[in-house]
């Protein structure tokens, strides 16, 4: 008999089916006893009334894998609204006693506890829909990008330098010479507009920064895209729009499982300069950057003036930025790059590049740095670059935004930090 998932038997009224899955809960009353069976779709209620079956049942401890034959009757009270009735049961895989109780309807073990169990607190079904908003999120984002003809590219990440100006670096032997782990496939994607136009990729980036904060880690997942033939940072910013507006879409199934908050894209997101930025939440004109308040302050005034959770902040300064951001035309002090805020924090860096070889050259000569430990970057440039800019999302951040999570580490399925590397 094939398999029938727990979501599928209101389906199957009056049918002999089988499902499988993990023993959930066991309940015991005077007359009767209850089995939950839980599966990859939900949950499942098997009725046990005979002792035969009633002893099987007390021999069987949670998380031990069966499968369940017997006969869906409807029943409004039970999971899904159907149950099972005169059951078989076979025992697939033999279980000990989980470290934390999944049967539960909410975990109340602390964040070290279930980050050190994983594995085990992954298989709690309000833990996996928080990851199944984050999966149908990268579903949303490449089906949004396929749809205006990107290509998925995958880069490297094992390099031969760092990328972003400034930040720290993990390094590794690489056959006796150093190598480092890439902090995000920037110089790949703008490599591959020369030869796709449009790209974007899904993987990971590290970052050896010493943060030991609740938005912050050294391994993350990250969606970059990057695209030719552009006016200016305007242009990726509306690409952004549509792409977050297929996440939302993708996700909107899943969501109240998660607890998630789905938000409404505007239609055009509101854009506020830096230095009007810096106004507004009256720091001083020379800081190079917004602080977590200034965020969470211009994020507030977003809602109350254009009622959207999402605002972009335009303009940062070049001493800000990476060295191959486009300036500001008439003043290269600024840039035509923005972050964009959802709910008050940073999700999103993007912008407008450089996409000549002499203002590539010119940008590292100001810097001190010489053109030679970037030459199979600039290659690219020698030859031919359209106006280009992209951005990239963290999808543990998004997705921590959207279900109101209070540590990025609660939407990652192994978190790597500071004092993290297992399991």
């Amino acid at each position: 008999m094939s398999r029938t998932l727990t979501a599928q038997l209101p389906q199957h009224t009056g049918q002999r089916v089988t499902v499988q899955g993990w023993v959930h809960r066991r309940r015991r009353l005077s007359q009767v006893a209850f089995l939950v069976v839980r599966d990859r779709s939900g949950l499942a209620q098997v009725v046990i009334g005979d002792g035969t079956g009633r002893r099987q049942l007390d021999a069987l401890g949670e998380e031990t894998v069966v499968s369940v034959e017997g006969t869906v009757v409807a029943n409004p009270k039970a999971p899904g609204g159907a149950e099972l009735t005169d059951p078989r049961i076979t025992v697939l895989g033999s279980a000990t006693p989980p470290p934390v109780e999944l049967w539960r309807p909410a975990l109340t073990a602390g964040l070290p506890a279930l980050l050190d169990h994983a594995p085990i607190a992954w298989r709690h079904p309000a833990r996996a829909a928080v990851w199944q908003v984050a999966a149908a999120s990268l579903r949303g984002f490449r089906r949004a990008l396929d749809e205006r003809g990107f290509t998925e590219i995958h880069s490297p990440k094992l390099v031969g330098g760092s990328t972003e100006s400034g930040a720290t670096v993990f390094t590794v032997d690489y056959f006796g010479r150093p190598a480092y782990l890439a902090q995000s496939p920037q110089f790949y994607k703008q490599m591959m507009v020369g030869v796709f136009e449009r790209v974007y990729e899904v993987g990971p980036v590290f970052r050896a920064e010493p943060h030991d904060t609740v938005r912050h880690l050294a391994e993350y997942v990250s969606l970059d895209v990057e695209l030719g033939f552009i006016d200016d940072h305007r242009d990726v910013l509306a690409v952004l729009r549509d792409v977050l507006a297929g996440m939302i879409d993708a996700v909107r199934g899943g969501a109240a499982e998660a607890g998630a908050r789905l938000p409404e894209v505007p239609e055009r997101i509101p854009v506020i300069h830096f230095r009007d930025a810096l106004a507004l939440v009256g720091a001083d004109p020379d800081e190079p950057d917004l602080a977590p308040e200034h965020e969470r302050r211009i994020g507030r005034w977003a809602v109350r003036e254009f009622g959207s959770d999402f605002v972009a902040v335009e303009g940062f300064p070049a001493r800000k930025r990476p060295f191959y951001t486009h300036p500001e035309p008439g003043d290269a002090g600024w840039t035509n790059s923005f972050d964009l805020l959802f709910r008050g924090l940073e999700l999103v860096t993007g912008g407008q590049r450089l996409h000549e070889y002499a203002d590539y050259a010119r940008a590292l000569a100001d810097r001190g740095e010489p053109t030679d430990a970037y030459e199979p970057y600039l290659q690219a440039f020698r030859h031919g670059m359209p106006p280009h800019g992209g951005f990239a999302i963290g999808l543990e951040r998004w997705t921590a935004r959207l279900v109101g999570a209070d540590n990025i580490r609660r939407t990652t399925l192994f978190p790597r930090d500071l004092h993290r590397l297992t399991p």
